[in-house]
C-alpha cells in the first residue's frame, strides 16, 4: 500500500467526517495541496469567487451538513476568510479553515516573501487564527501532520467551533503515516455521570416547583444535537414553548405547544407575554445579546431562570459542569411532572390567525406582500435564509411547515452572509429547496457567488428587496452614508451567464 501524503491524509479525514465538498480559492501557497485534495474520489472541490465568500460558503455548508471546510492561500487569502471563520465561531459551526503557507525552509533562509507582511516572521497568521478558533495548528514536519490534523478536526467537532490548519507548500505532498480509525476523531466525550445526575435532580426540583413553567429554545440547541430531546421534554411537561429568533425551526411551529418567537416587542403569537408571565423559564441553548434581546429589553433573569447550555447547567446558586445538554433534557423528560398551565393561559391570548390575506393580483410589492408570497412557497423541503437586517423581521413572521428550516446569522450579523451561505447550504443539502431573502445593500457585498450558483446550476431562489440602501441602518441612525448606488440587478445576473468557466 502506498504511503499517504499530508494532502491526501487531510482529504481522507475530511471525507470521513462526512464532507462531500470543500470550498477553495486557489493561490500559489496552496496549489499543491489542492492537487492532492482533488485526488480523493469522495469529495468534490468547489471554487468560490473570493475568500470571504469561500468562508461563508463553508459556514452555510456546515449548517446543512454538520461541518464544512475551506482552503485558501497565505495572508491575502486567510485574512479575508477570517471574517467567515469569525461567523462560524459566533454561530457555533465546525468549519475547518486550511491555509497554505511558505516553505518550511523560507524563514531559516531569511527570505522575504510575497503575500506576507514583509517581515521574516511568518507566525503572525496562526497567532491571529488562535483568537477565532478552538484549535489552530501549523504543520512543520510531515510526520506530525496526522496527529495535528486529527487534533484540530476533533476539537472542531467536539466544541462546534472552527479550527485552523496551516500546511507549508513543500509539505503538502510529503509522505506521512496512514490514517488510523476515524473513531479517534469522531467519538464524543460523555457527560460526567455524577454531575449529570445532580443536574437532573436540580432541574426537576426547579421545574416541578413552578406554577407557570415555560420552555425557551435557543440557537445552541442544534450545536448541542439537542433538538430531538428538547421536543421530548416539551411533550413530557406539556407547557408552552417559545423560541428565540435564531432558533426558529429548531422546534416545530405546528406543535400545539408552540407559542411563538420570543423577541421583545416584535415577539410573535404572544410569546413575549407568555415568557414575561411565566414563573419558571428553562432556557435551553439560549444566547442573549443586544440583538436577540432588542437592546436588553427581553432578558429573562433572576431566580425564575434555569439555564441549560451546551455543556453546563446553572441556576441561582447552582452550577453543574461536563453535562451535555441533550443528556440533561432527556433526563428531565423521563421524570418531569406534567404542567400545562401556560398553555391554558396562551389559549386566551393567542391571536386569531384565520384572517389570512387573500391573493391580490394587483397588490403593490411592499414588504408585507412579498412576505405573503414567500410564505406560499415554503414546504417541508424548504430552507429559508434571512439576511442580516430587515429580512430578519420579515423572516420571523413566516409560519414554517413541519420540516421547513430557517437560517439566520444573528450573532455575527455580517451583511452579505446569506448569498454565499446559501450557495454552501444548497450543496450540503441538495434535496432541499433553498430560498433567500436579502436586501440590495447586503447583496452588493457578496454578489459574486451568484456566478457559482449559475456555474453549478443550483436552483436557489433569491428574493432581492431593493430599498436603495441599508434599511436597517436607516432605522438605527439615518444619514447619507446609508444610500447605495442602484444597480440593474437583472443585467448583473445576465452577466453571470456569459458562457461556462
Amino acid at each position: 500500500m502506498l504511503s499517504p501524503n499530508v494532502g491526501s491524509y487531510l482529504a481522507t479525514r475530511l471525507a470521513q467526517i462526512g464532507l462531500k465538498h470543500h470550498f477553495v480559492v486557489p493561490g500559489d501557497y496552496n496549489l499543491i495541496l489542492l492537487d492532492k485534495l482533488l485526488l480523493n474520489p469522495h469529495m468534490e472541490q468547489v471554487n468560490c469567487a473570493n475568500e470571504l465568500n469561500c468562508s461563508f460558503a463553508a459556514e452555510g455548508y456546515a449548517r446543512a451538513n454538520g461541518a464544512g471546510a475551506c482552503i485558501v492561500t497565505f495572508s491575502v487569502g486567510a485574512f479575508s476568510a477570517f471574517n467567515g471563520i469569525g461567523s462560524a465561531y459566533a454561530e457555533n459551526l465546525p468549519v475547518i479553515l486550511i491555509s497554505g503557507s511558505p516553505n518550511t525552509n523560507d524563514a531559516g533562509a531569511n527570505h522575504l516573501l510575497h503575500h506576507t507582511l514583509g517581515t521574516h516572521d511568518f507566525k503572525y497568521q496562526i497567532e491571529m487564527a488562535k483568537r477565532i478558533t478552538c484549535a489552530a495548528v501549523a504543520i512543520e514536519r510531515a510526520e506530525d501532520a496526522p496527529r495535528l490534523i486529527d487534533h484540530a478536526i476533533r476539537a472542531a467537532l467536539l466544541t462546534k467551533k472552527p479550527a485552523y490548519i496551516e500546511i507549508p507548500t513543500n509539505l503538502a505532498g510529503a509522505l506521512c503515516a496512514h490514517a488510523g480509525p476515524i473513531s479517534t476523531v469522531l467519538n464524543p466525550e460523555p457527560s460526567d455521570l455524577a454531575s449529570l445526575v445532580a443536574a437532573v435532580e436540580y432541574g426537576l426540583s426547579f421545574m416541578n416547583k413552578r406554577l407557570k413553567p415555560i420552555l425557551l429554545a435557543g440557537p445552541k440547541l442544534r450545536a448541542a444535537g439537542a433538538e430531538a430531546t428538547f421536543l421530548e421534554l416539551a411533550d413530557a411537561i406539556g407547557c408552552s414553548v417559545a423560541v428565540m429568533p435564531a432558533a426558529k425551526s429548531f422546534f416545530p411551529e405546528h406543535h400545539h405547544q408552540f407559542v411563538g418567537i420570543y423577541w421583545g416587542e416584535v415577539s410573535t403569537l404572544g410569546a413575549g407575554t407568555m415568557v414575561d408571565w411565566a414563573d419558571g423559564i428553562l432556557c435551553a441553548g439560549t444566547v442573549f445579546t443586544d440583538y436577540s434581546t432588542m437592546g436588553w429589553k427581553a432578558l429573562p433573569e433572576g431566580e425564575r431562570v434555569l439555564t441549560a447550555d451546551i455543556d453546563h447547567i446553572r441556576g441561582l446558586g447552582a452550577g453543574f459542569g461536563r453535562v451535555h445538554l441533550a443528556d440533561f433534557l432527556s433526563g428531565l423528560a423521563k421524570e418531569i411532572k406534567h404542567n400545562d398551565t401556560t398553555m391554558i393561559e396562551h389559549g386566551r391570548l393567542r391571536p386569531d390567525l384565520t384572517q389570512a390575506r387573500l391573493l391580490e393580483p394587483k397588490a403593490k410589492l411592499i414588504r408585507g406582500e412579498i412576505t405573503r408570497q414567500v410564505q406560499l412557497m415554503l414546504t417541508a423541503d424548504s430552507t429559508l435564509l434571512a439576511e442580516t437586517g430587515d429580512s430578519w423581521f420579515n423572516g420571523i413572521q413566516m409560519h414554517l411547515p413541519n420540516g421547513c428550516r430557517f437560517e439566520v446569522e444573528m450573532q455575527w450579523g455580517h451583511i452579505g452572509w446569506s448569498v454565499p451561505a446559501a450557495f454552501g447550504y444548497a450543496l450540503g443539502a441538495p434535496r432541499r429547496d433553498t430560498i433567500v431573502m436579502v436586501g440590495a445593500g447586503s447583496f452588493q457585498v457578496t454578489v459574486q457567488e451568484v456566478s457559482q450558483m449559475v456555474r453549478l446550476r443550483l436552483p436557489i431562489i433569491l428574493f432581492l428587496i431593493n430599498n436603495l440602501g441599508y434599511t436597517i441602518e436607516v432605522e438605527i441612525h439615518d444619514g447619507q452614508y446609508n444610500s447605495i448606488k442602484n444597480w440593474d440587478y437583472v443585467a448583473v445576473v445576465e452577466a453571470f451567464n456569459s458562457g461556462d468557466g
